[in-house]
């Protein structure tokens, strides 16, 4: 099993550069980090984490571009995959998202790993012009534009939502053919579009051991049907506990992000040892 992280970086957090050292020194195969673009200040659309009408954490609405907070992290790491949980791609241009992307994978030799969902917050989606009705279509085809963009010299897409003809852009993906691309959620057609367009599921632990460990075996039959290989699982925002690692492990999850609460330097690393320590008894 492999042991990564996930949180939200802010700006009231430790600087995303200090914290990939600290990752890495402790032996963490990845990060990953949320994004909102903004929340709007009317919000009516329910935290799926929160109790109904419940406060937002300040945390959703200070969290810095992902991209650039990868970046810096890159800068001070060699090893550490870094990744989006998730990546909002509902909210972004398709053609600006795979240069960011392929960029990123760039300059940091190949280490991209790209979570993606379609999010909850209805008002926020609406604001960059998405219609919630529609946002999983949308979700499908610029994942599938993308694709195209990072493995033809001369890429076009001609969807519903996305529209191109014949585009040049560069860099390509160190990771070819493409990063790999980990599909969030939980719905009940999250795993059709694990087979459709994804390289793995990225649940989160909210879910449930049972319901994970279900819908792995239903994935990994599907998968033999289709003629692929298994299709690995990350679990997001695991909490700490031996117990609740070993029951992963043992319904076939590949990687654990363990729920790093968004903290200043020093309190950071006192969680990231409290964590190292649950991933070492883990794999004795």
């Amino acid at each position: 099993m492999r042991f990564g992280i996930a949180t939200f970086v802010t700006d009231e957090g430790i600087h995303p550069a200090r914290l990939g050292g600290e990752l890495e020194r402790r032996g963490f195969e990845s990060v990953f980090i949320a994004e909102h673009t903004h929340i709007p200040v009317k919000r009516e659309s329910r935290w799926p984490e929160g109790e109904e009408g419940g406060e937002l954490p300040r945390k959703y609405y200070r969290t810095l571009d992902p991209f650039v907070a990868l970046t810096a992290m890159a800068g001070t790491t060699e090893r550490l995959l870094l990744g989006t949980g998730i990546l909002l791609l509902i909210e972004r241009d398709p053609i600006i998202a795979a240069k960011e992307i392929a960029s990123l994978d760039h300059v940091s030799g190949g280490r991209v790993v790209v979570g993606i969902g379609a999010g909850w917050n209805r008002e926020e989606m609406r604001d960059h012009g998405t219609d919630p009705k529609t946002r999983m279509s949308l979700l499908r085809e610029r994942v599938l534009a993308m694709k195209e963009i990072w493995t033809k010299e001369q890429a076009e897409f001609h969807g519903d939502f996305v529209d191109f003809d014949p585009i040049f852009s560069w860099p390509k993906p160190v990771q070819r053919p493409n990063p790999p691309i980990l599909v969030g959620g939980s719905g009940p057609r999250t795993l059709d579009r694990v087979l459709e367009y994804g390289d793995g599921w990225m649940p989160t632990y909210g879910l449930g051991v049972e319901e994970i460990a279900r819908r792995i075996a239903d994935l990994r039959r599907r998968a033999s049907d289709a003629g692929r290989e298994p299709i690995p699982v990350t679990v997001y925002a695991v909490p700490g506990d031996r117990d609740i690692v070993a029951r992963l492990a043992d319904a076939g999850v590949e990687r654990v992000l363990f729920d790093l609460p968004t903290l200043p330097a020093d309190e950071t690393a006192r969680a990231l040892d409290e964590f190292a320590a649950v991933a070492r008894n883990a794999q004795r």
